[in-house]
């Protein structure tokens, strides 16, 4: 069931995609590169945010581990 509602949910985000890739006609290109590069500088961001807080989270239990 999860499965099927994030497949929805992308299915609808490349939908949307097209739909505004159509309606920007000559600029469609940039445009979609822009959002496709927005998207991505985003979830890279998160990416290493999420993995600094891990380090930060695995430095803080190993140094109350040895005190």
């Amino acid at each position: 069931m999860v499965r099927s509602i994030r497949l929805f949910a992308l299915a609808m985000v490349l939908a949307f995609a097209l739909v505004l890739a159509v309606v920007a006609g000559d600029y469609a290109p940039w445009y979609f590169a822009w959002l496709v590069g927005t998207t991505m500088i985003v979830l890279i961001s998160t990416a290493g945010a999420v993995l600094f807080e891990t380090q930060d989270d695995g430095r803080n239990t190993s140094a109350t581990d040895h005190a």
